[in-house]
């Protein structure tokens, strides 16, 4: 069957970093937008500014919101969030979160009306975020806020065609083992598993790391492994679900390189975050897993360093495009068959 056309929303992250730079590049790469009907939204002088930091051309076709659920192509849907002289590169303000919070949310009602299919975000910076009101631990957390969604939901850090999901994350790293729990190390499966059929893939292989060396060693370092993720994974291939482990963190990610799985379920944080930091900085991707509309954004951060430079890589950005075609494919043709 052939899948329908999906109708993506871009807005341009924090105006300060590399955001608007890297969303000019990615409207200029061969076959973007052909992929998809694609709604810039946000202020006409940040896209002029991307496409003047990144020396690329962005023509911006204006359409009304009441006419965003019928347009095809490039288009753009104007926004009055930052008066261009509080743009500062390179710094974090209070007017560059907000008008992040404002592109976010209108692209997030545009997807609850079924106006679009999915979402991507140039990146946002936390701190400018928390100035601006953001009162969540983050933009995903936030995100699950507005659109009033209780359901189980967490970031999920992707690199090509793998996938990783954590069963803990913002916390300390002392605070970690005593919040590993069944419950979450088998939510964090049906995540990993659910956002990769979404994504097209309908039978992963999902493996979960250990939380101690050498995966306990038999309950000499530990016995996370025995009382609580041998049970959970036994209980999972039961339902008929490809699941293994757990296998010891120092080599399960070199399983995941040579393609031997699809999906790494991870005890903390950077367990995951090294490894697919090292393998790929400049091609990973985030995504907003379990949220009832499929959202994206490329991994890394608004690159004050670098920003207005025209040094932007953007490998990732194009990353998480790809993926969130994939992803709103999906999804349009769900609801078109409810």
């Amino acid at each position: 069957m052939t899948k329908l056309k999906p109708r993506i929303a871009i807005i341009p992250g924090d105006p300060s970093g590399i955001g608007p730079e890297l969303i000019a590049k990615l409207l200029n790469e061969e076959g973007v937008c052909e992929a998809a009907d694609i709604v810039l939204i946000g202020d006409a002088h940040i896209w002029d500014q991307g496409a003047s930091q990144a020396d690329l051309n962005v023509d911006l076709s204006q359409i009304e919101e009441v006419d965003v659920g019928k347009s095809s192509g490039l288009s753009w849907l104007s926004m009055d969030t930052i008066d261009p002289k509080d743009v500062k590169i390179s710094e974090v303000t209070v007017a560059g979160g907000t008008s992040s919070l404002r592109c976010l949310d209108k692209a997030l009602d545009l997807a609850m009306a079924g106006n679009v299919d999915g979402v991507l975000f140039g990146p946002f910076n936390k701190a400018a975020l928390t100035s601006a009101g953001l009162n969540a631990e983050d933009e995903h957390r936030y995100m699950a806020r507005y659109l009033n969604f209780e359901g189980y939901h967490s970031e999920i850090n992707v690199l090509d065609d793998l996938m990783t999901t954590r069963v803990t994350s913002h916390i300390g790293l002392r605070d970690v083992a005593e919040k590993i729990t069944g419950e979450g190390v088998e939510r964090a499966i049906g995540l990993a598993e659910e956002t990769l059929k979404r994504a097209g893939k309908m039978r992963p292989h999902i493996a979960v790391a250990a939380l101690n060396p050498h995966a306990g060693d038999n309950g000499k370092f530990g016995r996370e492994e025995i009382d609580i993720l041998q049970p959970v994974i036994e209980s999972v291939r039961a339902k008929q679900k490809n699941v293994s482990g757990p296998w010891p963190s120092d080599t399960v990610f070199l399983k995941a390189q040579r393609g031997e799985v699809d999906a790494v379920v991870t005890m903390y944080h950077d367990q995951g975050q090294i490894a697919i930091k090292l393998m790929g900085f400049d091609r990973g991707v985030t995504v907003a897993g379990g949220l009832p509309i499929p959202v994206a954004t490329p991994a890394h951060g608004t690159a004050f360093d670098i920003a207005g430079l025209n040094k932007a890589n953007v490998g990732a950005t194009l990353q998480a495009f790809n993926l969130l075609v994939r992803m709103a494919q999906n999804h349009r043709a769900e609801r078109a068959a409810n």
